[in-house]
């Protein structure tokens, strides 16, 4: 369910199928879904016509039991040479506190959690779900949107928390969670049972464009309001931070893209790539972890 973040990225599959929404995937059956990453100094080089290099990750799946590993696909991945070194780099600083333990992405609509969640996983060599997929295929395969229309919001929810009880028994997953999985207090007890939980924090101005931009017909929750795309985002996402503000800070770890903009220098948020806010979120979780309280929960 995912807008995508504006992207800097040269991978036009991620980039599509965020913005023109999730793709069915077959029914799952909870295989390991393992993806494996060439990310190291030594990966291949593209040249581009700026003489700009980029590194060419390779990306293959196998499979989990009871799940299917969600919009994951196999191919190649290509991002700037020094944003993919400065990826793993900080993906080698966060593995020595992590344990093995999963990231669970929270945050509104359009907030980039899939995006984001899909680099985490390839550095990192995780598995990745998104949430709502997973939700989907349960249901007989039928869209997050359609879900709402047809059996209502709080049989969605159900759906939402007994799919994080199945993915909170297993560990090295990144997840991407529903914007609203932050509200009820049994989905937080999955989620941190091996789990960081990482809050993308994006502002509000940001989110709406982003989803005016590709439209809001798949997003259930934007149907209660009038007007134009943007405004009809922008009212709905302010009634929504009001509501689950306090859920989301409660996350282990925030990434707020307003104070990335800031230090490195930007003019706005949409200038930021997903490689750059993965990076801040490993860091963030690399200070987490390294802090006693969270090296308690890494079970170190």
């Amino acid at each position: 369910m995912e807008a995508g973040v504006a992207c800097k990225l040269n991978c036009p599959t991620w980039v599509h199928s965020e913005r023109f929404g999730r793709k069915s995937t077959a029914p799952i059956a909870m295989h390991r879904h393992r993806v494996r990453v060439a990310a190291s100094p030594q990966f291949p080089l593209l040249s581009s016509p700026n003489r700009q290099r980029w590194a060419s990750f390779e990306v293959s799946c196998s499979s989990f039991n009871n799940f299917s590993a969600s919009t994951l696909e196999t191919g190649s991945v290509h991002v700037p040479y020094d944003e993919a070194l400065m990826l793993k780099n900080k993906s080698l600083e966060a593995e020595q506190y992590l344990n093995g333990h999963s990231i669970y992405l929270v945050g509104l609509m359009g907030s980039g959690k899939t995006t984001v969640g899909k680099i985490l996983s390839h550095v990192l060599s995780y598995s990745f779900y998104d949430s709502d997929a997973l939700i989907e295929q349960e249901v007989d395969g039928i869209s997050v949107a359609e879900i709402f229309k047809c059996h209502g919001e709080s049989f969605f929810r159900k759906k939402e928390t007994e799919v994080l009880q199945k993915l909170s028994s297993k560990k090295r997953l990144v997840v991407s969670t529903g914007g609203g999985a932050v509200v009820r207090d049994e989905n937080w007890d999955y989620m941190q049972k091996k789990g960081i939980i990482v809050w993308l924090d994006v502002p509000l101005e940001a989110l709406a464009q982003r989803i005016a931009a590709v439209g809001t017909h798949s997003r259930p929750l934007l149907h209660y309001e009038h007007g134009d795309p943007y405004t009809k985002a922008l009212k709905r996402l302010s009634y929504l931070l009001e509501q689950r503000g306090k859920n989301y800070a409660k996350a282990n770890a925030r990434v707020s893209l307003e104070e990335m903009a800031s230090k490195l220098g930007c003019r706005d948020v949409s200038d930021l790539t997903p490689t750059e806010i993965a990076i801040e979120a490993l860091d963030q979780i690399g200070g987490y972890l390294k802090e006693e309280g969270g090296m308690a929960i890494a079970g170190l």
